[in-house]
């Protein structure tokens, strides 16, 4: 019986050959990524943990900026119970930014802010009637014993007829000393205030900078 030859079907060689390529690429990716030192996977992995330890740190550190401060130090000098209490200025004309007041661990205090240096001043007792600057007109401050404060240099008017400060220019905190901080006026660069108290007190000035303001503090 006669046999015949046959030919191997090139297209089928093609199709195998096709297949054992597909099956070790699977294999490959499968090698690939499986978590290794050198692998994709342990690159990613690496990756995101360095970057949630960098927000770690970053949260800790605006945590720590933003921590309120602490009460004002009780060692910033002796209180004065002689009045009047003066000094020169360190700039001709301090425009006024900020009022603030506050009451403490044994004072109540007064803080002055300027836009830069500090205005000649002069705090010294007073008595009723008091009047209002330039109008002449009176005046009613709370309280029992008084003292006024006048900043020449100081004032809330800018030089070209506006204002630097918007705030309130009559405080009646109530505190243990300080019963009201009252404006008497601002004229020609001079402004006038009037402190009220419940009592007569003992006084504590000092000068600060970074910024520029002046702290009057009353004795409790």
């Amino acid at each position: 019986m006669e046999r015949t030859a046959v030919t191997p079907d090139p297209l089928r060689r093609r199709r195998f050959g096709a297949t054992l390529i597909a099956i070790g690429a699977i294999v490959l990716a499968g090698c690939q990524g499986t978590p290794g030192s050198g692998s994709p996977s342990a690159s990613a992995s690496a990756a995101a943990s360095a970057s949630a330890s960098s927000a770690a740190t970053a949260s800790a550190s605006a945590s720590e900026s933003t921590a309120p401060s602490a009460e004002p130090s009780d060692d910033q000098g002796p209180f004065s119970c002689t009045l009047p209490v003066t000094a020169a200025g360190t700039v001709d004309r301090a425009q006024i930014t900020d009022i603030r007041v506050g009451t403490h661990d044994g004072y109540d205090r007064i803080a002055i802010e300027f836009d830069a240096g500090i205005p000649e001043y002069r705090i010294e007792a007073a008595t009723p009637p008091f009047t209002q600057d330039p109008s002449g007109l009176p005046m009613n401050v709370a309280g029992s014993a008084f003292w006024k404060m006048v900043l020449n240099g100081g004032t809330i008017v800018s030089p070209d007829g506006g204002t630097t400060y918007g705030g309130s220019r009559d405080f009646k905190p109530g505190f243990p000393k300080l019963v009201e901080f009252v404006t008497g006026g601002d004229f020609e660069a001079v402004s006038t205030w009037y402190i009220g108290l419940s009592d007569v007190s003992c006084i504590r000035v000092q000068a600060l900078s970074s910024p520029s303001r002046l702290v009057i503090d009353i004795q409790h």
